[in-house]
């Protein structure tokens, strides 16, 4: 048998992958990343996916939508049964849903505490464990990757929740990867920098605040979700079958500084 060249080795030809947090921003960048690299698509957001749909169906690739609210865990078996029954395989899970508040730290409700972790935490966890009982069960292997952040590495201000549900994404992902390694299974992460998204838009609207960004960026902008897209098809991919455990900071060269 021929030898697979390195770039077949980032292909995802007809690869079955599910997206949360897919309807927008770095989800929806992600999605269409593997699916230019030839995988199917199963899209879950508590809001409208079909923009994402549309774009991936546009690539020449199939795509499903799963409205799911994953503050809960009830949704986790929709999840994994829609991506079955639309593509027979579950291969690529990409935990990217996230969310986040902020309020100084002796204001910080408890509603926002249990909002932040359930979602960013708590159901990354429950939902990693559904699938991989199915690439287990496939025997094939797989690719589960996560979405951590610069405050995996860093306390930041005013975001407790957050920050301890993304320190706590870093640790999982090593946990996991120690677990389902030897199933043939990587499991890694992807940690943005400083990304103009929905999530960011308070912080660009603050002069102050952007100005002190990006003058600790070396890159000197503000990352775009496109700019996650090579890094997500790698670790998605058999290029990456030796990495497991390990958080990849996309950052413009912020931790460097």
């Amino acid at each position: 048998m021929k030898a697979k060249g390195i770039l077949d080795a980032f292909r995802l030809d007809n690869r079955s992958a599910i997206v949360t947090g897919a309807a927008r921003g770095l989800g929806q960048a992600i999605a269409a990343g593997l699916a230019e690299a030839g995988a199917n698509l199963t899209l879950v957001d508590i809001l409208p996916a079909d923009q994402t749909r549309d774009l991936i169906q546009g690539l020449g690739r199939k795509a499903v939508c799963v409205k799911a609210d994953l503050s809960s865990l009830e949704c986790i078996g929709s999840i994994t049964d829609a991506a079955v029954k639309a593509f027979g395989s579950i291969d690529i899970l990409f935990n990217n849903a996230g969310i986040i508040r902020r309020a100084p730290l002796q204001e910080f409700s408890e509603k926002d505490w249990d909002d932040v972790v359930n979602i960013n935490l708590k159901t990354l966890f429950f939902l990693s464990q559904a699938v991989a009982k199915i690439m287990i069960r496939q025997g094939r292997g797989g690719k589960i990757v996560n979405t951590a952040s610069l405050l995996s590495y860093q306390g930041g201000i005013l975001v407790p929740s957050y920050t301890a549900s993304k320190s706590g994404v870093m640790g999982l992902t090593r946990l996991m990867a120690n677990e389902l390694a030897p199933h043939g299974i990587n499991v890694n992460a992807i940690a943005p920098g400083y990304m103009a998204t929905d999530n960011t838009a308070p912080l660009r609207a603050d002069e102050a605040r952007n100005k002190a960004i990006l003058d600790r960026i070396p890159a000197g902008r503000w990352g775009q979700p496109d700019d996650l897209k090579g890094v997500a098809v790698f670790l998605a991919s058999d290029a990456s079958s030796y990495m497991n455990g390990y958080t990849v900071a996309v950052d413009g060269g912020w931790l460097a500084r």
